[in-house]
Formats: C-alpha cells, structure tokens, sequence
C-alpha cells in the first residue's frame, strides 16, 4: 500500500492534469501489452495495436527496447516520464535527452536491482543513446497512441469535468475519496493500493493527480520521493463509443429538435436528471437521448456512485461548431 500523508498546506495545493500525459499514456499502454488483465476494457485498442506492430521493425524494437526499460513491475525509472511532459510531447523528449547523466546511471541501477535491466539500457547516460531512445517512444506513440488522441482526450476532459463537479458539491475529501475503488481518503492519509509498501510525505508540495486512459486498476507514482508529488489513477467507471466515427444509422437517429437540444445541454456536462429537466423530458426519455448520443461517439458518460455525468467527446464538439445553436443557447503480454 501507498500512504500519502497530506499537511493543511498540501490540501490546498492539490491539482490535476489539464490534458493526457503523453508519456504516462505511453507507460501505461506498454503495460496492457504486457499482460492479458483488464485486455478486455482496450480491446479494440488492443487488435489494433497488434495488428500494427506485428512483424514489423517497429514491433521488434518496442519488444526488445521499450518493455525492458519500463516493464510492468515495481520500479520504473523516474526519468523516463518527466513533468515537461505535461506541456506536449516534444517538451517531455527534452526533459529526456536533458536528464543528468548521474540520474540515469542510479536510476538504471535501481531498474537492474529490482527487474533485472537490459545489457545495453546502460548506454543511456550518453545523450546519443537517449536521442535514440526518443525517436524510438516517438514511433510508439505516433503508431499507436496519436490515432486514439481524441478518444483519449475526451476521456481525461469528463474526468476533470466529474472531479469538477465533485469538489464544488463535496470538497476536496470528496475529490480524493471518489478518484477510484483503488484510492481511499482518511485524513489526513491517502491510502493507495500499491505494488510495494510505502510511505510519501508531501511536506507542503502538494499532489499533482494524472488521470490517465491506459492506466488499468493500480494508480502509479514516482520512485523518487524527492521529485514533485505526482498520483497517476485510472480514468474509470467511463462508457466509451465503440468506433470514434459515428454510422449514417447512428447519425440518422441523432437528427430531432430535441436530441440537438440534448447535445447542446451537455457542452458544459450534465447528468441525466438535470438533462431531462433542462429538456423538459423524463429521464427515461434523456436516458434513451444520451444512449444514442453515445453511440454515435458524440458523448461519453462516466458513472461516479448513483450518478451518470455525460459530457462531449471532441466530435460532439465539432457537431456544434458547424451548427448554429440557435437563440439563448450556448455554443459549445506481449506477443508480437
């Protein structure tokens, strides 16, 4: 277990991520080719990915060079998922290629402690072999996170928009309390269900909290306790589309005053209860108007306790641009 012991001060300097973290998408996607639990929740993800990197150059490196250095195990270099990162993917290379050598040779040491490290991940205190290393994470991503960005997205937006929400109505105990069955809140202590047993003493810094898409059922933080304070949890409890692009069926049933009125109520979230107030419906009704908004990748819902938040996927978004809103209405294992 993980014990995140909070000061006053910390409380007050709890923050979240405003957009995925392309590293720690990449991390975590690496894990859920490493193994077969929870296969079922990214499984179209999952054949894609195979399918793209099976029998390839690319497959190969990522097999033989990737999964090496950030295996599914306790320990994974802290170096290797940067806080540039939160800025874009290039500012997180940086910080990569940038990293003091003396911090990579001790953090590869603790990798070969803990896991065992590939011969050659000792090269990495060169800034060449880092480079090389980037190009390589780039190709990853770019083959196999980049074509998912806007499901991705969407998924950290109604997260945030659901935390949201859940501190206005309950305060940052219930911001913490709710993050996912993993994570439980006794104050002043974060209790985590963790790989290791261990104590993170915030000491006035606060936490940085990372919902993330590929993380699957375990949170993750840095090894380091002396780098900034960072939770990475899974996004959960979400309903996602099953393709990102809509069918005419799908588009078809969309078309209505009041389905549009439904898609325009939801660009700041909503839950079924207040969008079928809004509407002047049942919820029955608003839930039968969010089912298809949903499956046709307008919407995403994400379930917290008896509520059902909905909110917009980037493609609902862009619905709305090119429609006027009309009068007083806001615009909005791995074997390959």
């Amino acid at each position: 277990m993980l014990r995140v012991h909070f000061t006053p001060q910390d409380l007050a300097r709890v923050r979240m991520a405003s957009a995925p973290d392309p590293l720690w998408e990449i991390t975590c996607s690496l894990h859920r080719l490493q193994t077969s639990r929870g296969r079922w929740a990214f499984a179209e993800w999952y054949r894609e990915t195979r399918a793209v990197l099976t029998g390839t150059p690319l497959g190969e490196a990522v097999r033989r060079l990737l999964v090496p250095v950030l295996p599914r195990a306790p320990y994974l270099p802290d170096f290797l998922t940067p806080p540039e990162a939160a800025d874009g993917l290039d500012a997180g290379f940086t910080a990569i290629v940038d990293t003091p050598p003396d911090r990579v040779a001790q953090e590869i040491r603790m990798l070969d402690e803990c896991s065992g490290a590939p011969a050659w991940a000792a090269r990495l205190v060169e800034r060449g072999a880092r480079e090389e290393l980037v190009k390589l994470l780039r190709a990853y991503h770019g083959a196999v996170i980049a074509p998912h960005h806007d499901r991705v997205r969407a998924s950290i937006e109604g997260e945030r928009t659901l935390c949201a929400r859940e501190t206005l109505d309950t305060g940052i105990d219930g911001l913490l309390g709710g993050l996912s069955p993993t994570i439980r809140w006794h104050a002043p202590v974060l209790e985590v269900d963790y790989v290791v047993d261990r104590d993170l003493y915030l000491n006035g810094r606060g936490l940085r909290l990372v919902p993330s898409y590929f993380c699957w059922h375990a949170p993750i933080s840095l090894a380091d306790d002396t780098l900034q304070p960072v939770l990475i949890y899974p996004v959960h409890g979400t309903r996602y589309p099953g393709s990102d692009r809509p069918t005419e069926r799908s588009l078809a049933a969309l078309l209505g005053r009041t389905r549009a009125a439904a898609l325009r109520s939801l660009v700041l979230g909503a839950t079924t209860s207040e969008l079928a107030r809004t509407l002047g419906v049942s919820p029955a009704t608003a839930t039968h108007h969010t089912t298809v908004l949903r499956d046709a990748g307008l919407i995403i819902s994400n379930r917290r306790h008896n509520t059902v938040l909905h909110t917009l996927t980037p493609l609902g978004a862009a619905m709305l641009r090119r429609t006027p809103a009309g009068p007083g209405r806001p615009m909005a294992t791995v074997d390959f």
